[in-house]
């Protein structure tokens, strides 16, 4: 009996893969919502206690797949902020600085741990709230959050060797405000670092995302962290600021907006506040005529998409070099529309939600204003649920330098691609912007690699890879993408003073 040729079956995959507008049809796999346990209502953590604000007000959060409310959060005023400074600063005094590194390295030991037990919940609750993909909330942002208090867990008792012939000292009170695009993770960032030099901590975490936050309250509260080490208020604008202007916090951590960087920059000048900010970006990946390309489309993927563009660092300027310029867009034209957009607990979803009607209404401008500029774009081929927050991906060529979307931090799935013919050329480009949080170099040349990496004023850069984390490594940026870093030895650094 005669085999069928690979070849003809190659053709016949294809022909059904088209049927299906570019996409294997899968059953849905939606990941169960009953670990979930909402409350009505969420209340302020301060002094190791969930207490009502003093103002009365609530706000509601939403899951931005549905636009259906999840739970009303509360709404923290200057006065709650208050408390909740004076908590920890009593915390600091009374208990945790006096506490030996190693007994403090257990508390933090022992939040990890039960970030690990809940796992699958805070997953589950990342993603309902925030609209990015189960795969990824499951498989990354938790593993990695618990990662992150495992690793400075063992810092705890061990600053005098991460900085020898010095005496490191905690600071005090740290104040700390992270957005909505990694919320549990953003918050592990701060919180594992700050606690394992002795510092408490008041933190605030994005409105439309304060859920994760406010179940690590619970495991904090679970760990029995003496009261006020960890204190949470939710709110908007105005809480931030009251943190960020509270006299008695020594310590200010910020990941956000350029814009709200500059003013919190201001507002602590001459305060003698120690501050690090990790702000926006338009990172640049690189493809060189020597790369490995169908590995490289796969890392633009990854870069951009599979958070819907949702990460600070996202690769969203994409350089080609000249000589395999056609051969990668039509692999990223090809690619997109496998793409799956939809219910983001679904576990086949590559593409989830955007996160707030805000956010969406910005991406669909800038979108619209490189139409306008002459910006060809090119777009999956799907149907957007006609509930919640969508955006197709979307990939932009003919694409100019002074194009808005070749600029502007977008925060969106939209990628521009451009080219060049020279690595001076790529170099110049790539460093062409206000920012310079991160960038990946895709060569088969270990020294082109070193060489581009060198050259590039990002605080990261990937070769070969992107949107690769780890506790070990130290993440931050050059420029309006901010100063000082996070993870690593060197996240110890913003958290002690040196005598």
């Amino acid at each position: 009996m005669a085999t069928e040729k690979p070849a003809a079956r190659l053709e016949l995959v294809n022909e059904r893969m088209l049927q299906f507008g570019g996409k294997w049809q899968y059953a849905s796999a939606p990941e169960s919502t009953e670990p979930v346990k909402l409350e009505k209502k969420y209340n302020l953590f301060i002094n190791g206690k969930f207490v009502a604000p003093k103002s009365g007000r609530y706000y509601p959060t939403i899951n931005p797949a549905t636009e259906e409310t999840l739970a009303e959060v509360a709404d923290a005023s200057d006065t709650d902020v208050d408390l909740a400074v004076r908590s920890a600063r009593q915390a600091y005094e009374k208990y945790w600085r006096k506490l030996k590194p190693s007994e403090r390295a257990k508390y933090i030991f022992r939040i990890a741990r039960m970030i690990q037990e809940r796992a699958r919940e805070l997953s589950i609750l990342e993603t309902m709230n925030g609209g990015k993909p189960i795969r990824m909330s499951r498989d990354d942002d938790i593993p990695l959050a618990a990662a992150h208090f495992f690793y400075y867990a063992g810092w705890a008792d061990k600053l005098e060797y991460a900085f020898p012939g010095r005496n490191p000292q905690s600071l005090g009170v740290a104040g700390q405000i992270i957005p909505w695009n990694f919320p549990l993770l953003m918050a592990a960032w701060k919180i594992a670092p700050a606690l394992a030099c002795g510092n408490t901590v008041v933190l605030k975490p994005s409105e439309t995302t304060p859920l994760t936050a406010l179940e690590l309250a619970r495991i904090v509260q679970d760990a029995d962290l003496p009261p006020g080490v960890v204190n949470i208020v939710t709110g908007f604008g105005a809480t931030g600021a009251a943190i960020v202007n509270h006299p008695n916090v020594n310590k200010v951590a910020f990941t956000g907006s350029t814009e709200v960087g500059k003013i919190i920059q201001r507002a602590v000048a001459g305060t003698g506040k120690k501050l690090t900010l990790e702000l926006g970006g338009k990172s640049a990946n690189i493809i060189f005529n020597d790369a490995a390309i169908d590995q490289a489309v796969e890392g633009i993927i990854n870069g951009i998409f599979y958070n819907q563009g949702h990460v600070c660092c996202a690769g969203s300027r994409l350089f080609v070099q000249e000589g395999v310029a056609e051969k990668v867009i039509r692999k990223l034209n090809d690619r997109i529309q496998t793409l799956r957009v939809g219910d983001p607990l679904d576990k086949n979803t590559d593409v989830g939600a955007i996160n707030s009607k805000m956010q969406l209404d910005k991406i669909t401008e800038l979108v619209k204003a490189g139409k306008d500029e002459g910006c060809v774009p090119h777009q999956t081929r799907c149907t957007l649920p006609k509930k919640g927050f969508w955006f197709a991906p979307t990939v932009f060529t003919n694409v100019a330098m002074s194009n808005r979307i070749a600029q502007e931090e977008i925060f969106g799935p939209v990628l521009s691609v451009l080219t060049f013919r020279t690595p001076e050329e790529a170099v110049e480009k790539a460093n062409n912007t206000p920012y310079g949080l991160a960038a990946g170099v895709w060569s088969d040349k270990g020294a082109k690699l070193f060489k581009i990496a060198n050259k590039l004023r990002a605080g990261v850069v990937w070769g070969n890879t992107y949107n690769q984390f780890d506790p070990t490594s130290p993440f931050g940026g050059y420029k309006e993408s901010g100063f000082g870093r996070e993870g690593g030895v060197q996240g110890l650094l913003p958290y002690l003073s040196l005598e």
